[in-house]
Protein backbone atom coordinates (compact mmCIF):
# COMPACT_ATOMS: atom_id res chain seq x y z
CA UNK A 1 0.00 0.00 0.00
CA UNK A 2 1.33 3.62 -0.53
CA UNK A 3 1.36 5.62 2.29
CA UNK A 4 3.03 8.43 1.01
CA UNK A 5 1.37 11.72 1.50
CA UNK A 6 -0.88 13.21 -1.27
CA UNK A 7 0.91 17.00 -0.99
CA UNK A 8 4.18 14.50 -2.27
CA UNK A 9 2.15 13.97 -5.94
CA UNK A 10 0.07 17.40 -5.56
CA UNK A 11 0.97 20.19 -8.01
CA UNK A 12 1.05 22.68 -5.60
CA UNK A 13 3.96 20.95 -3.29
CA UNK A 14 6.91 22.74 -4.59
CA UNK A 15 5.02 26.25 -4.25
CA UNK A 16 6.93 28.32 -1.15
CA UNK A 17 3.49 29.17 0.30
CA UNK A 18 2.27 25.28 0.31
CA UNK A 19 5.42 24.09 1.42
CA UNK A 20 5.85 25.87 4.45
CA UNK A 21 2.13 25.68 5.74
CA UNK A 22 2.62 21.63 4.88
CA UNK A 23 5.90 21.73 7.00
CA UNK A 24 3.61 24.02 10.05
CA UNK A 25 1.29 21.05 10.10
CA UNK A 26 3.82 18.25 10.25
CA UNK A 27 5.64 20.14 12.85
CA UNK A 28 5.24 23.73 14.61
CA UNK A 29 7.62 23.48 16.84
CA UNK A 30 10.44 22.54 14.31
CA UNK A 31 8.69 25.35 11.59
CA UNK A 32 9.20 28.00 14.45
CA UNK A 33 12.37 27.36 15.87
CA UNK A 34 13.81 27.96 12.18
CA UNK A 35 12.30 30.72 12.26
CA UNK A 36 13.74 31.79 15.08
CA UNK A 37 17.10 30.72 14.37
CA UNK A 38 17.00 32.72 11.26
CA UNK A 39 16.48 35.53 13.23
CA UNK A 40 19.22 34.68 15.87
CA UNK A 41 21.63 34.64 12.29
CA UNK A 42 20.65 38.32 11.10
CA UNK A 43 21.02 39.38 14.57
CA UNK A 44 24.62 37.97 14.75
CA UNK A 45 25.43 39.22 11.30
CA UNK A 46 24.79 42.69 13.25
CA UNK A 47 26.64 41.87 15.98
CA UNK A 48 29.91 40.39 13.40
CA UNK A 49 29.51 44.32 11.59
CA UNK A 50 29.07 46.10 15.19
CA UNK A 51 30.80 44.45 17.65
CA UNK A 52 34.45 44.07 17.14
CA UNK A 53 35.73 42.08 19.89
CA UNK A 54 37.45 38.69 19.19
CA UNK A 55 37.07 35.36 21.14
CA UNK A 56 39.34 32.57 20.45
CA UNK A 57 41.35 34.55 17.27
CA UNK A 58 37.52 34.62 15.57
CA UNK A 59 35.21 37.43 15.56
CA UNK A 60 33.23 37.04 18.33
CA UNK A 61 29.35 36.61 16.63
CA UNK A 62 30.99 33.94 14.03
CA UNK A 63 30.20 31.18 15.84
CA UNK A 64 26.62 32.00 16.95
CA UNK A 65 26.04 32.77 12.94
CA UNK A 66 27.69 29.46 12.34
CA UNK A 67 25.03 27.69 14.58
CA UNK A 68 21.99 29.82 14.20
CA UNK A 69 22.25 29.18 10.26
CA UNK A 70 23.01 25.76 10.77
CA UNK A 71 20.56 24.99 13.41
CA UNK A 72 18.14 26.56 11.15
CA UNK A 73 18.70 24.70 7.88
CA UNK A 74 18.50 21.56 10.02
CA UNK A 75 15.03 22.70 11.61
CA UNK A 76 13.71 23.22 8.15
CA UNK A 77 14.63 20.16 6.59
CA UNK A 78 13.39 18.04 9.76
CA UNK A 79 10.16 19.61 9.33
CA UNK A 80 9.99 19.19 5.72
CA UNK A 81 10.96 15.63 6.15
CA UNK A 82 8.15 15.11 8.22
CA UNK A 83 5.46 16.02 5.87
CA UNK A 84 6.48 12.47 4.40
CA UNK A 85 5.53 10.52 7.82
CA UNK A 86 2.16 10.93 8.06
CA UNK A 87 1.36 8.19 9.94
CA UNK A 88 3.71 9.12 12.76
CA UNK A 89 2.54 11.72 14.57
CA UNK A 90 4.20 10.59 18.27
CA UNK A 91 7.77 11.06 16.36
CA UNK A 92 6.87 13.66 14.99
CA UNK A 93 6.08 15.05 17.81
CA UNK A 94 8.53 14.15 20.01
CA UNK A 95 11.27 14.42 17.86
CA UNK A 96 10.66 18.02 16.46
CA UNK A 97 9.79 19.51 19.62
CA UNK A 98 12.99 17.80 21.42
CA UNK A 99 14.73 19.10 18.53
CA UNK A 100 13.56 22.74 18.60
CA UNK A 101 13.88 23.59 22.24
CA UNK A 102 16.96 21.73 22.56
CA UNK A 103 18.68 23.98 19.46
CA UNK A 104 16.81 27.59 20.68
CA UNK A 105 18.30 26.13 24.09
CA UNK A 106 21.98 25.58 22.62
CA UNK A 107 22.08 28.92 20.32
CA UNK A 108 20.47 30.70 23.65
CA UNK A 109 23.83 29.87 25.79
CA UNK A 110 26.09 30.59 22.73
CA UNK A 111 24.79 34.06 22.51
CA UNK A 112 24.72 34.76 25.97
CA UNK A 113 28.50 33.74 26.61
CA UNK A 114 29.25 35.75 23.66
CA UNK A 115 27.76 38.74 25.28
CA UNK A 116 29.55 37.77 28.77
CA UNK A 117 33.08 37.70 26.47
CA UNK A 118 33.91 33.90 26.79
CA UNK A 119 33.51 31.01 25.01
CA UNK A 120 30.78 28.46 25.00
CA UNK A 121 32.22 25.18 24.34
CA UNK A 122 34.98 23.62 26.56
CA UNK A 123 34.59 26.47 29.37
CA UNK A 124 35.33 25.07 32.40
CA UNK A 125 36.72 28.24 33.92
CA UNK A 126 34.08 29.05 36.47
CA UNK A 127 30.80 27.26 38.19
CA UNK A 128 28.78 29.25 35.78
CA UNK A 129 30.56 27.83 32.33
CA UNK A 130 30.66 24.60 33.76
CA UNK A 131 27.63 24.64 34.15
CA UNK A 132 26.48 25.85 30.25
CA UNK A 133 28.67 23.73 29.20
CA UNK A 134 27.44 20.35 30.07
CA UNK A 135 23.98 21.84 30.32
CA UNK A 136 24.60 22.37 26.15
CA UNK A 137 26.72 18.38 25.60
CA UNK A 138 23.59 17.07 27.60
CA UNK A 139 20.58 18.29 25.58
CA UNK A 140 22.79 17.48 21.92
CA UNK A 141 23.06 13.64 23.65
CA UNK A 142 19.53 13.76 24.12
CA UNK A 143 18.62 15.41 21.11
CA UNK A 144 20.74 12.96 19.01
CA UNK A 145 19.20 9.61 20.77
CA UNK A 146 15.59 10.86 19.98
CA UNK A 147 16.34 11.77 16.32
CA UNK A 148 17.09 8.00 16.61
CA UNK A 149 12.92 7.49 16.41
CA UNK A 150 12.75 9.59 13.24
CA UNK A 151 15.35 7.14 11.56
CA UNK A 152 13.31 4.05 12.56
CA UNK A 153 10.26 5.86 10.65
CA UNK A 154 11.97 6.75 8.16
CA UNK A 155 13.04 2.92 7.45
CA UNK A 156 9.73 1.56 7.78
CA UNK A 157 8.00 4.62 5.70
CA UNK A 158 7.52 3.38 2.10
CA UNK A 159 7.70 6.30 -0.78
CA UNK A 160 6.71 7.10 -4.26
CA UNK A 161 9.68 8.66 -4.94
CA UNK A 162 12.08 5.41 -4.25
CA UNK A 163 15.48 7.49 -4.88
CA UNK A 164 14.36 10.13 -2.06
CA UNK A 165 13.05 7.32 0.38
CA UNK A 166 16.77 6.10 0.10
CA UNK A 167 18.33 9.47 0.75
CA UNK A 168 16.54 10.31 3.64
CA UNK A 169 17.09 7.25 4.94
CA UNK A 170 20.72 6.89 4.88
CA UNK A 171 20.66 10.67 4.93
CA UNK A 172 19.29 10.59 8.52
CA UNK A 173 21.42 7.69 9.36
CA UNK A 174 24.79 9.15 8.37
CA UNK A 175 23.89 12.24 10.33
CA UNK A 176 23.11 10.91 14.02
CA UNK A 177 27.18 9.32 13.02
CA UNK A 178 28.28 12.37 12.42
CA UNK A 179 26.76 13.88 15.58
CA UNK A 180 28.05 11.34 17.80
CA UNK A 181 31.58 12.45 16.55
CA UNK A 182 30.98 15.26 18.78
CA UNK A 183 32.05 13.59 22.35
CA UNK A 184 35.37 13.16 19.85
CA UNK A 185 35.91 16.87 20.91
CA UNK A 186 34.64 16.70 24.47
CA UNK A 187 37.55 14.41 26.22
CA UNK A 188 40.30 16.76 28.12
CA UNK A 189 43.35 16.32 25.50
CA UNK A 190 47.07 15.27 27.17
CA UNK A 191 48.59 18.82 28.18
CA UNK A 192 45.02 19.28 30.23
CA UNK A 193 45.30 16.32 32.30
CA UNK A 194 48.78 16.47 32.90
CA UNK A 195 47.77 20.04 34.14
CA UNK A 196 45.19 18.89 36.24
CA UNK A 197 47.12 16.30 37.81
CA UNK A 198 49.94 19.04 38.67
CA UNK A 199 47.19 20.55 40.78
CA UNK A 200 46.25 23.29 37.81
CA UNK A 201 42.56 23.94 37.23
CA UNK A 202 41.21 22.79 34.03
CA UNK A 203 39.93 25.76 32.45
CA UNK A 204 39.45 24.57 29.07
CA UNK A 205 38.46 20.56 28.83
CA UNK A 206 38.48 19.23 25.35
CA UNK A 207 39.11 20.91 21.74
CA UNK A 208 38.27 20.60 18.41
CA UNK A 209 41.88 20.91 17.03
CA UNK A 210 44.36 18.05 16.89
CA UNK A 211 48.25 18.35 16.87
CA UNK A 212 47.65 22.20 18.39
CA UNK A 213 45.61 24.45 20.93
CA UNK A 214 42.23 25.55 19.33
CA UNK A 215 42.72 29.51 18.52
CA UNK A 216 45.05 29.28 15.80
CA UNK A 217 44.76 30.65 12.04
CA UNK A 218 41.56 29.45 10.87
CA UNK A 219 40.09 29.26 7.41
CA UNK A 220 37.70 31.88 6.23
CA UNK A 221 34.24 31.50 7.50
CA UNK A 222 34.62 28.46 8.82
CA UNK A 223 37.51 29.12 11.28
CA UNK A 224 38.88 25.68 10.45
CA UNK A 225 42.23 25.52 11.37
CA UNK A 226 45.14 25.60 8.57
CA UNK A 227 47.81 24.62 10.91
CA UNK A 228 46.81 21.27 12.41
CA UNK A 229 43.71 18.52 12.27
CA UNK A 230 40.37 19.77 13.22
CA UNK A 231 37.61 18.01 14.05
CA UNK A 232 34.72 20.41 13.16
CA UNK A 233 35.24 19.42 9.59
CA UNK A 234 34.20 15.60 9.75
CA UNK A 235 31.83 16.82 12.51
CA UNK A 236 29.84 19.33 10.27
CA UNK A 237 30.03 16.79 7.05
CA UNK A 238 28.18 14.02 8.93
CA UNK A 239 25.05 16.47 10.56
CA UNK A 240 24.67 17.74 7.31
CA UNK A 241 24.02 13.98 5.31
CA UNK A 242 20.54 14.68 5.65
CA UNK A 243 20.47 17.90 3.88
CA UNK A 244 23.27 17.20 1.12
CA UNK A 245 21.34 13.53 0.33
CA UNK A 246 18.01 15.20 0.11
CA UNK A 247 19.68 17.77 -2.49
CA UNK A 248 21.06 14.98 -4.47
CA UNK A 249 17.69 12.77 -4.46
CA UNK A 250 15.45 15.90 -5.61
CA UNK A 251 18.43 17.04 -8.25
CA UNK A 252 18.04 13.46 -10.09
CA UNK A 253 14.45 14.10 -10.71
CA UNK A 254 15.28 15.64 -13.92
CA UNK A 255 17.72 12.82 -14.86
CA UNK A 256 16.24 11.57 -17.53
CA UNK A 257 16.83 8.08 -16.22
CA UNK A 258 15.03 5.00 -15.02
CA UNK A 259 14.08 5.20 -11.28
CA UNK A 260 16.23 2.24 -10.91
CA UNK A 261 19.08 4.00 -12.16
CA UNK A 262 18.46 7.29 -9.69
CA UNK A 263 17.85 4.68 -6.61
CA UNK A 264 21.53 3.32 -7.64
CA UNK A 265 23.04 7.02 -7.92
CA UNK A 266 21.43 7.97 -4.52
CA UNK A 267 23.22 4.66 -3.36
CA UNK A 268 26.42 5.75 -4.99
CA UNK A 269 26.42 9.11 -3.36
CA UNK A 270 25.25 7.68 -0.13
CA UNK A 271 28.69 5.54 -0.62
CA UNK A 272 30.72 8.39 -1.82
CA UNK A 273 29.75 10.50 1.34
CA UNK A 274 30.18 8.48 4.05
CA UNK A 275 33.77 7.39 2.49
CA UNK A 276 34.39 11.26 2.67
CA UNK A 277 33.02 11.61 6.09
CA UNK A 278 35.21 8.46 7.27
CA UNK A 279 38.31 10.41 5.32
CA UNK A 280 38.31 13.59 6.72
CA UNK A 281 37.53 12.08 10.14
CA UNK A 282 40.93 10.08 9.37
CA UNK A 283 42.79 13.34 8.76
CA UNK A 284 41.62 15.17 11.29
CA UNK A 285 42.33 13.28 13.91
CA UNK A 286 46.13 12.61 12.50
CA UNK A 287 46.54 16.41 12.78
CA UNK A 288 46.20 17.49 9.32
CA UNK A 289 44.48 20.66 8.04
CA UNK A 290 42.02 20.08 5.52
CA UNK A 291 44.04 23.32 4.09
CA UNK A 292 47.32 21.06 3.94
CA UNK A 293 47.05 17.23 3.17
CA UNK A 294 49.76 15.25 2.81
CA UNK A 295 50.21 12.79 0.17
CA UNK A 296 48.18 9.97 1.42
CA UNK A 297 45.84 12.12 2.06
CA UNK A 298 45.55 13.57 -1.53
CA UNK A 299 46.13 10.21 -2.15
CA UNK A 300 42.70 8.75 -0.69
CA UNK A 301 40.86 11.76 -1.67
CA UNK A 302 41.61 11.09 -5.28
CA UNK A 303 40.89 7.52 -5.10
CA UNK A 304 37.46 8.66 -3.69
CA UNK A 305 37.07 11.09 -6.76
CA UNK A 306 37.89 8.80 -9.34
CA UNK A 307 35.43 5.81 -7.27
CA UNK A 308 32.56 8.53 -6.90
CA UNK A 309 32.57 9.45 -10.73
CA UNK A 310 33.08 5.81 -12.36
CA UNK A 311 30.02 4.63 -9.99
CA UNK A 312 28.26 7.51 -11.47
CA UNK A 313 29.87 7.05 -15.42
CA UNK A 314 28.39 3.36 -15.17
CA UNK A 315 25.32 3.90 -14.05
CA UNK A 316 24.41 6.62 -16.65
CA UNK A 317 26.03 3.73 -19.31
CA UNK A 318 24.05 1.19 -18.09
CA UNK A 319 20.92 2.52 -18.36
CA UNK A 320 18.68 4.25 -21.15
CA UNK A 321 17.63 7.80 -21.53
CA UNK A 322 14.10 8.47 -21.77
CA UNK A 323 11.42 11.09 -21.65
CA UNK A 324 10.88 13.35 -18.93
CA UNK A 325 8.73 12.33 -16.40
CA UNK A 326 8.15 8.90 -17.71
CA UNK A 327 9.35 7.02 -15.16
CA UNK A 328 7.04 4.74 -13.17
CA UNK A 329 6.07 5.33 -9.48
CA UNK A 330 6.86 2.22 -7.56
CA UNK A 331 7.09 2.86 -3.45
CA UNK A 332 9.90 1.44 -1.52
Amino acid sequence: MDTTPRLERSSSATRPGGVLARMWQASPALTAAGGLMIVAAAASVVGLVADPRTITGAPAWLKPLKFAVSTAVYSLTLAWIFTYLPDRPRVRRAVGWTTAIVFVVEVAIIDAQVLRGTTSHFNGATGLDRTLYFVMGAAILVQTIVSAAAAVALWRQRFTDRALGWALRFGMALTIIGAMTGPLMTRPTPEQLASLRAGGQMTIVGAHTVGGPDGGSGMPVTGWSREHGDLRVPHFLGLHALQALALVAVALRRWRRPESARVKAVLVGTASYAALFGLLLWQALRGQSLASPDATALASLGAWAVLTLGGVAAIAAGSPRQPHNGSTEVTA
